[in-house]
């Protein structure tokens, strides 16, 4: 599987792109998980449903399918800080690209997600792991790269260099412990 990390500020528009490239890429043939990092209390489930149910009752791990999905819910005794290299472990084998958002600073290859307007300091010239950029603003850029530089608006653009570089995005699982 390939794998590229979305990095930006908060309102750079990762979400959005991601939400883009997903078609984008599954009209080239390829099929697309998502790996996102949560920052607070979330959940997938609703009160009052069996699943719900099972977990609030403190069932440690709580797995409901059907004939079209399936979603694994864990709960954790205590805060756990997993990484992104743990997650991507969980993953089905049969994936061609993951998308990797909210995780800034881990160590795989990322496209970053840069907007003048955000006010906030691009990550590429300090993050050795940015392979590109996605930009509304590439005229405002903070400082000169040789990394390329997508439009942001341009989505198909951004999975046509994404399927064109694939080989750079090969995920290694043994070089990451």
């Amino acid at each position: 599987m390939k794998v590229v990390a979305f990095a930006g500020y908060s309102g750079s528009g990762k979400t959005t792109l991601v939400e883009q490239l997903i078609p984008a890429m599954r009209l080239r043939g390829a099929r697309v998980s998502v790996v996102k990092h949560a920052h607070h209390k979330f959940d997938i489930d609703h009160p009052g449903k069996d699943t719900w149910r099972h977990r609030e009752a403190g069932a440690f791990e709580v797995v409901a399918a059907s004939r079209h999905r399936m979603v694994l819910m864990r709960e954790f005794e205590r805060p756990v800080d997993l990484g992104v290299h743990h997650l991507l472990a969980e993953l089905y084998d049969g994936i061609d690209w993951v998308f990797v958002e909210g995780f800034k600073d881990c160590d795989l290859l990322k496209i970053e997600v840069w907007r003048a307007e955000n006010g906030k300091a691009a990550l590429y010239p300090h993050d050795p792991f940015v392979a590109a950029i996605a930009t509304n603003s590439p005229n405002q850029l903070p400082e000169p790269t040789q990394r390329p530089v997508m439009d942001l608006n341009l989505p198909d653009d951004v999975a046509a260099w994404l399927i064109e570089n694939g080989e750079r995005f090969v995920y290694n699982p043994e070089a990451h412990g």
